[in-house]
């Protein structure tokens, strides 16, 4: 008995350890990624203006839409197995670039069709080429790139490609601001897809080299078709009520409230970092306790979420009493952002109460579910930026991220309880 109390404590100690280290390197990541991505952001919005960094937010709103279905869901797969089984790297990372390669290609070629012949709102075709190339296709090599490190525990080298995916994208906002006398949203994306592709080519070599040459075993993947299809709905499920706010203003009001509404929830996104970075962390502990079921997941759950909500209350305060700085750092033309972003601030907080609760499901096999939950708050969302959006525009985008982030929130956790109910009256 003192022999099993001593391995369960070392085992637990070794999982703390592992998130703790886990979660400095990613903060460590984030906080240098916030810098050099704060300073690309001020570059872009500055240089562009309201009505092309308008036109940007809204064509890369679009394809982020259908951006989840791109891998199949393969990096969270690669993780789900590789966090247990380490020896199988090389068969998941090459089925996540081999199927991102076939189905990116595939949804990128519809996404031009539909965008000819389809939307109400005709984008530049090869402004949309290029940023869904960047998108669907290289950011989709980095993301498997991520995850094959923080499934392997290798979280300096996940940081590493964390900032290097930074410093591409200011060295490309560096090149359009000395190099370009007239910046506008078509060379910003030519230079975004040449920053993306060189930071894939760079990821997935160093996977290779340190973790093995992809290997594909196609045969892997007949299982984890469903998975495949839950991971990617749910992806684009948050994809959607994240990001058809912006697609739907860039056709449904005008460019220069796109440009606005954009650029605040950018800032709201750079107040999310450190959240993201626990969540990262954390990513493939949620599979190995959540073996045990969702009792298990919880358990880690309830160690972060103290600390994660924490954090959301005060960013979202800090960001609603320092929003009137956004003019001076971003230039008059994006005056109305301060009040986009007081609008916006509280999302910091709804999405901290959201990441954990989601997280504890997916860890615990529960992904269908949370997945079904998503997507309805996600079809909510389009429903209410569809009614709100004629009529008060960028006000009314803010105000369904609102109603959506507060609902998807309560009703994640609803989930959780009754699962934990569930399963304790069935032990």
């Amino acid at each position: 008995m003192i022999y099993l109390n001593s391995l369960r404590s070392r085992l637990t100690n070794s999982l703390q350890n592992t998130v703790i280290r886990g979660t400095l390197w990613k903060l460590a990541a984030r906080i240098s990624s916030l810098v050099l991505q704060s300073a690309y952001f001020f570059i872009i919005a500055r240089s562009l203006g309201t009505e092309q960094y308008g036109l940007f937010v809204g064509v890369m709103a679009l394809v982020k839409m259908v951006v989840p279905f791109a891998n199949w869901g393969t990096p969270h797969i690669l993780v789900k197995h590789v966090s247990r089984n380490k020896s199988l790297i090389q068969a998941y990372f090459g089925n996540a670039l081999w199927i991102t390669t076939a189905l990116g290609l595939t949804i990128l070629a519809a996404l031009l069709v539909l965008n000819q012949f389809v939307l109400p709102t005709r984008f530049p075709f090869v402004l949309l080429l290029a940023i869904g190339l960047a998108e669907l296709i290289f950011a989709r090599f980095h993301d498997a790139s991520l995850k094959s490190f923080i499934a392997t525990d290798l979280f300096g080298r996940d940081a590493q490609l964390n900032i290097l995916l930074s410093i591409n994208g200011l060295i490309a906002a560096a090149c359009l601001l000395l190099f370009v006398q007239a910046p506008n949203a078509l060379i910003w994306g030519l230079l975004y897809l040449a920053s993306r592709a060189i930071t894939a080519i760079i990821s997935i070599s160093l996977v290779s080299r340190i973790l093995g040459k992809p290997k594909p075993h196609l045969s892997l993947m007949k299982s984890e078709i469903r998975d495949g299809f839950y991971f990617s709905v749910d992806l684009s499920s948050q994809t959607i009520y994240n990001d058809i706010d912006k697609a739907m203003l860039a056709s449904m009001s005008t460019l220069t409230a796109t440009g606005i509404y954009g650029a605040a929830y950018r800032i709201i996104e750079v107040g999310l970092i450190p959240l993201i970075a626990v969540m990262g962390a954390s990513y493939a502990q949620f599979f190995r306790k959540g073996a045990s079921g969702i009792q298990g997941s919880l358990k880690l759950a309830r160690r972060i979420v103290p600390f994660a909500g924490g954090y959301g209350a005060l960013s979202s305060l800090g960001l609603w009493v320092c929003a009137p700085i956004v003019p001076y750092i971003l230039g008059e033309d994006y005056a109305q952002a301060v009040n986009a972003l007081r609008w916006l601030s509280p999302l910091i907080f709804l999405k901290s109460m959201q990441f954990f609760a989601a997280n504890t499901l997916t860890g615990a096999g529960l992904q269908g579910w949370r997945s079904a939950l998503q997507a309805g708050i996600a079809l909510l969302n389009a429903l209410l930026n569809f009614v709100l959006i004629p009529a008060y525009s960028w006000q009314g985008a803010a105000l369904a991220s609102l109603i959506a982030d507060g609902l998807l929130a309560a009703l994640l956790w609803g989930l959780v309880l009754r699962f934990v109910r569930q399963q304790v009256s069935e032990s």
